[in-house]
């Protein structure tokens, strides 16, 4: 199994990366105008706490979606590598003044400040990254497992709290992936074309 998740990975990716920047913009404005009316459907608040992360290798752009939820007074959080264990994430607060650096995968993230971590289920919504979906929710990552184990507790309970929401283009959309017992499913998945629920 594990050699066709690495495949699936593989061309998915390369997919994604041979975006053109134009197809790159479009569909960051797409996705942001996708995310926003999403939030309106479920009658958001303002100042809920959204966890997002900074884009890499060719995933949807998330900065102009950041700003608009900054404009509408959401609180905005960043995974941060745990800096312990190094396998789970933490979620800190993201400002426009944030002081941040490279983590190991030469992602950028805020330099931690425990005074501004969110705990788990205080988030309202957690949008993650992903390589690929299919039609069941199903989402398969870099194959780090940082959102996985991040979850499992939360997985194990039946939380309610904070949704999960995957973004993605379209063009990593699958019929089927192979899953493993460690995968977490999502209920929601915001691409620049369309919104999947289940």
């Amino acid at each position: 199994m594990s050699d066709s998740r690495a495949q699936i990975r593989k061309s998915i990716r390369e997919l994604r990366n041979n975006l053109s920047n134009e197809q790159q913009n479009l569909a960051s404005q797409s996705l942001s105008m996708n995310f926003i009316q999403y939030l309106k459907t479920k009658k958001t608040a303002k100042n809920q706490h959204i966890a997002i992360y900074l884009s890499n290798d060719g995933e949807l752009d998330t900065s102009l979606l950041i700003k608009e939820l900054w404009n509408l007074n959401h609180v905005i959080y960043l995974p941060v590598i745990h800096p312990f264990n190094g396998v789970t994430l933490l979620f800190q607060r993201y400002e426009k003044n944030s002081p941040m650096k490279a983590n190991r995968y030469g992602i950028f993230e805020p330099k931690l400040n425990c005074s501004q971590i969110c705990p788990l289920p205080e988030l309202d919504y957690l949008l993650m990254p992903l390589v690929a979906f299919d039609n069941q929710g199903n989402r398969l990552g870099m194959g780090g497992g940082f959102y996985d184990r991040t979850l499992a507790r939360l997985h194990d309970e039946n939380w309610q709290k904070p949704r999960l929401i995957g973004l993605a283009h379209e063009c990593q959309k699958v019929d089927v992936l192979p899953i493993e017992s460690w995968d977490v499913p999502l209920k929601t998945i915001i691409t620049p074309n369309k919104n999947y629920c289940w």
